[in-house]
């Protein structure tokens, strides 16, 4: 709590501090996403460079790896991103791991991993039907006889899943 505040205040000793317990981490965690060492120094250095420059933005009641490791997971995609594009536009083949498909596959992966959270706090038996239906791909009709209940109580069920999924997206990308 101590260093973020003297960080917010702009302490170069805190940021220093931060920077070191913080960086090998950083490192790491890029470079297991995208087997690059070069991504991984860019994108370290620049969600350093954002973390100093937005230093008054961090929040203080929130543990600062998460914000840390949350800024350089977006630093990450925004890096893809632009490389996927200049290589489009520079017509080179999409033989580079920099594509498209691994911006989307980290940020699918993610998104899946954040979904199956939420769904874990669902009762048990609204995961079972949704999972039937989703994973399993059998029909309201069929779950319902299944486990003995109404087409009607599946479809709420189901419906109940997807609201909140589709809520909890909402709130991911506000």
């Amino acid at each position: 709590m101590q260093l973020t505040e003297e960080l917010k205040q702009g302490n170069w000793t805190a940021f220093n501090a931060v920077y070191k317990q913080y960086h090998q981490q950083l490192y790491f965690f890029i470079k297991k996403k995208t087997n690059s060492d070069f991504l991984a120094e860019e994108v370290v250095q620049l969600t350093f460079i954002k973390l100093w420059q937005c230093r008054t933005a961090v929040n203080g009641h929130i543990d600062l790896s998460l914000q840390l490791f949350h800024m350089a997971r977006q630093v990450m995609i925004d890096e893809l991103r632009k490389e996927a594009t200049r290589t489009k536009h520079e017509g080179v083949c999409a033989a580079t791991p920099f594509t498209d498909n691994l911006v989307q596959a980290i940020e699918a992966k993610d998104l899946i991993r954040l979904f199956d959270n939420q769904l874990s706090d669902m009762p048990q038996i609204r995961r079972l039907i949704f999972n039937l239906s989703r994973e399993k791909g059998l029909s309201h009709k069929e779950i319902a006889e299944m486990m003995g209940i109404s087409m009607k109580t599946v479809e709420g069920h189901i419906t109940k899943v997807l609201n909140r999924l589709k809520q909890y997206m909402y709130t991911l990308f506000l």
